[in-house]
């Protein structure tokens, strides 16, 4: 399989333009959430089992999901249908929990999606995140490009509620005319988490790009917005990247101290340039565990060997370490 980082299909994904979304079912039964505390905040009730907690995401097996959106489908590989795969994860893997990527979903249709929450859960699955890719920055100079990655984040959020995904990651993408800003990131922002926390929808911040994503700016970001359904979605291994442990697991604490619903649980990392970069997942366990965080982790394997048996080991381990 070609191997891709997320940074590469940052740089290179194009919009992708939701359709409009009437279908409102109750987007938060299946996962025990209530509506907005008294607080004003969401209220999810996560499973205490660690296994129930558990979840995977389709990114490592892009190069068998079928959607023309999807440009790293390897046509080599027999291809499936990314309500297939998400059917798949509870035969496969034996957890419960599937993190659908944007570019992952052959349609954004009312039908499609019915469908797709009906074939899951008829198989015992549900979504526990959509992580959303952008085209356009948050910290674009041109106003009318920040309304882009503003309004392409509401359309995955109306994808959120009928799906029942209780939040959506949303990617602050690099841009040529600006350097990452904390100020109009967080203006930007403001919009899609306002209009999330309308829909009970919580909106994660991943540490994932070096540059415009990067765990002490998305902190930053998360603590000037100071909102209740704003929260960081820690990756065990992408600021690895930088070459730098002690960057890295400083970046994982810092983003654990803002967590709430999800994780992505992996012991690798492959660069841009073709480097595989490691973690020690005992140690990582150990602050996420120090933080107290209750939420999902999602297993998304990153490295050269096939995605299926990385995916059973970072189970096996997740169970290992979860307290």
């Amino acid at each position: 399989m070609k191997i891709i980082t997320r940074r590469g299909l940052l740089r290179a994904s194009a919009a992708l333009a939701a359709g409009a979304l009437t279908c409102r079912p109750n987007h938060t039964a299946l996962l025990g959430a209530d509506k907005r505390s008294s607080q004003g905040g969401p209220h999810l009730k996560f499973p205490t089992t660690a296994r129930e907690r558990l979840a995977v995401a389709s990114w490592p097996f892009r190069a068998e999901i079928e959607s023309a959106r999807n440009e790293y489908r390897d046509k080599k590989v027999p291809g499936m249908d990314l309500r297939d795969f998400a059917v798949k994860v509870r035969e496969r893997f034996g957890v419960p929990g599937v993190e659908p990527l944007s570019a992952h979903f052959p349609s954004t249709d009312e039908g499609y999606l019915k469908g797709f929450r009906e074939a899951i859960e008829k198989a015992g699955v549900h979504v526990v995140d959509i992580p959303v890719d952008n085209s356009h920055s948050y910290y674009d100079a041109d106003a009318a490009n920040r309304k882009l990655a503003i309004d392409n984040g509401k359309k995955w959020v109306d994808v959120a509620v009928v799906l029942g995904s209780p939040s959506v990651r949303t990617s602050i993408a690099e841009t040529q005319n600006a350097k990452p800003n904390l100020d109009t990131t967080a203006e930007s922002l403001k919009a899609l988490v306002d209009y999330a926390a309308d829909k009970n929808i919580v909106v994660n911040l991943e540490n994932d790009d070096l540059i415009s994503e990067d765990a002490f700016f998305v902190v930053k970001v998360i603590e000037k917005m100071n909102h209740p359904y704003l929260h960081a979605l820690p990756d065990f291994c992408n600021s690895m990247a930088s070459g730098s442990e002690k960057f890295n697991y400083d970046a994982v604490t810092a983003m654990f101290k803002h967590a709430y619903s999800i994780c992505h649980v992996k012991d690798s990392e492959v660069g841009d340039q073709g480097k595989v970069f490691r973690v020690d997942l005992k140690r990582t366990f150990g602050i996420l565990n120090a933080s107290h965080f209750k939420g999902y982790c999602s297993m998304e394997w990153e490295g050269p060997e096939s995605p299926y048996l990385g995916t059973e080991k970072l189970i096996a381990a997740s169970l290992q370490y979860l307290a």
